[in-house]
């Protein structure tokens, strides 16, 4: 099928209508088996694709952190990107560079796989998917943190990883962290300020980790002060440069995040007061869970109201057949 290239909507303030209401979809964290690849993933593609989407992110981890890291499984998650309808963005996730120096992933050098990466899936200014939009890039060696604006919102995506940001973890690289971790800020940064000069309605950042906020998610470790960020990991940078930007901002700022392999919408960012950051909302995608089949092979629908107060509201989308444990009716 012929590629169409949009190449207005990377920065095109009236898209999708100026004020007028539209779809985006977000998944992530899949396919972790081959029941998922072969099947799962097809089916959730196969759902997005019959709803009429501005675009759709998926927000890391194409594969599990203990299967291998051969070059193939990356050619096939393109393949699967661009079997969507809509424009497609992805940003990467631990398990496809951080984790792949681990044994049983192919004991990878992590910085080659991240190397590989960047040459064979961000090597243009375009998005994936049927119809493709450009989309601005940050300079090399950064090109996969991306950025992007439709109908009056900013959105973009930040390279921030799990397994603690590769800070820290069995192999930690603190000079590749450092490097990055200072130029995905200040991605973010500039993302905000565009924001701002534009008068945007709202912002919408897509990473891949989850930072761990506070102390209400034992999974992360260490637990957090929600009010000072400490102690200080892989994600303290990144998490006070956030809640400035957002506190600055003054209108609605969504993190989409996975990581966790947990649904969820919340608002978990304190201020150094321990006060509610009002504005500020995490929406997390679903993910794998291996022991259930396809059971967590579901997206996340966000509705973009620009003209709203609160700008986007959230639909979880289970996929017909992707359901496991209630059939569909």
């Amino acid at each position: 099928m012929a590629v169409a290239d949009d190449e207005d909507r990377g920065d095109r303030g009236g898209g999708a209508g100026s004020g007028r209401t539209y779809a985006v979809g977000f998944w992530g964290d899949v396919p972790y088996s081959e029941e998922q690849r072969t099947a799962g993933v097809p089916n959730l593609i196969a759902d997005m694709n019959k709803q009429r989407l501005a675009f759709s992110v998926h927000d890391g981890d194409i594969k599990s952190g203990s299967s291998r890291c051969d070059n193939e499984v990356y050619a096939r998650a393109e393949g699967y990107f661009n079997s969507l309808e809509a424009p497609s963005i992805y940003t990467p996730g631990d398990n496809e560079w951080t984790d792949c120096d681990r044994p049983s992933a192919g004991a990878y050098s992590s910085r080659e796989r991240l190397d590989f990466i960047r040459r064979n899936l961000f090597d243009t200014r375009f998005s994936f998917g049927q119809r493709r939009m450009r989309l601005e890039q940050q300079d090399a060696p950064y090109v996969e943190n991306r950025r992007w604006r439709e109908g009056g919102v900013t959105y973009a995506t930040l390279h921030v990883v799990g397994t603690d940001n590769n800070r820290g973890g069995e192999t930690p690289d603190p000079a590749e962290w450092e490097a990055r971790d200072r130029a995905t800020n200040r991605w973010m940064r500039e993302t905000f300020a565009q924001a701002r000069r534009r008068g945007d309605r709202a912002v919408l950042l897509t990473a891949q980790a989850n930072p761990g906020f506070d102390r209400s998610d034992p999974t992360r470790a260490p637990v957090r002060d929600p009010q000072t960020l400490a102690p200080e990991d892989g994600f303290t940078n990144f998490l006070r440069a956030l809640r400035e930007e957002t506190i600055a901002f003054r209108r609605p700022v969504v993190l989409l995040q996975g990581d966790s392999h947990y649904m969820r919408v919340d608002k978990p960012l304190l201020d150094a007061k321990g006060r509610r950051v009002e504005n500020f909302t995490r929406a997390e995608t679903p993910g794998d869970s291996p022991q259930n089949g396809n059971n967590d092979v579901q997206w996340l629908k966000v509705l973009v109201e620009p003209r709203s107060r609160e700008v986007f509201s959230f639909q979880p989308q289970i996929v017909p057949r992707n359901r496991v444990a209630v059939p569909a009716p």
